[in-house]
């Protein structure tokens, strides 16, 4: 979980005027009502027994990224400074420090931020995203505002998130195995490092003179 904090305010503070701005009404396409269920039949083919995030891939900008997490309990979109780097998109990143607090009120600094299309299942949506530079075993979170904005619902249990369209409701599978691998505890054994047999009393220069 991440909770958007306030912005960092950067250079000299300034007196601020109040502007008043019109902004244009955008109506979205009709999306009629649509009852959206999971059921038994949707758990078949799930590795088990699990206790799996949830992880899909997407398109982005047109280019397909992996290990993005679904997260719910998140306030923010976040997404890994080296991506945007490989999408070549680094020019469209706007300055701005915005601190992060985790569920463990961690703090992480964003570097900036960018708005870029999220293409899932035929449907895009434009999204602002927090920039961060740390390592993350995801490359990116989508949280409570792309979910929102989808109107999706979600179900960890399923393995699958599904939301309305005008096309009608549109599924989407989790990747279970990539989960696995990004959220894998390794087992560190430490072993005594194994000596060389010797006769009891035998020093090692009586050996080597054998």
């Amino acid at each position: 979980m991440i909770i958007g904090g306030a912005e960092i305010p950067r250079g000299l503070m300034m007196k601020r005027t109040k502007v008043s701005i019109t902004n244009e009404k955008i109506t979205r396409d009709y999306i009629p009502e649509r009852s959206i269920s999971f059921s038994d039949e949707d758990t078949e083919g799930i590795i088990q027994p699990y206790n799996d995030a949830f992880v899909i891939s997407v398109l982005i900008n047109k280019s397909q990224v992996t290990r993005i997490l679904i997260d719910p309990g998140s306030s923010a979109n976040i997404i890994r400074w080296k991506v945007v780097e490989q999408v070549r998109l680094l020019d469209q990143i706007v300055s701005a420090a915005r601190v992060l607090n985790a569920f463990n009120m961690e703090c992480e600094t964003t570097k900036g931020e960018i708005t870029l299309p999220v293409n899932i299942a035929g449907t895009v949506r434009q999204m602002k995203f927090y920039d961060i530079e740390g390592e993350m075993r995801y490359n990116a979170l989508l949280g409570r505002l792309w979910v929102h904005d989808m109107r999706e619902v979600s179900s960890t249990l399923h393995q699958m998130l599904k939301f309305p369209t005008s096309e009608g409701v549109k599924t989407v599978h989790g990747e279970q195995p990539v989960a696995r691998e990004m959220f894998a505890v390794k087992e560190a054994t430490l072993r005594p490092k194994k000596l060389p047999l010797r006769a009891v009393g035998e020093s090692v220069k009586d050996k080597d003179a054998k």
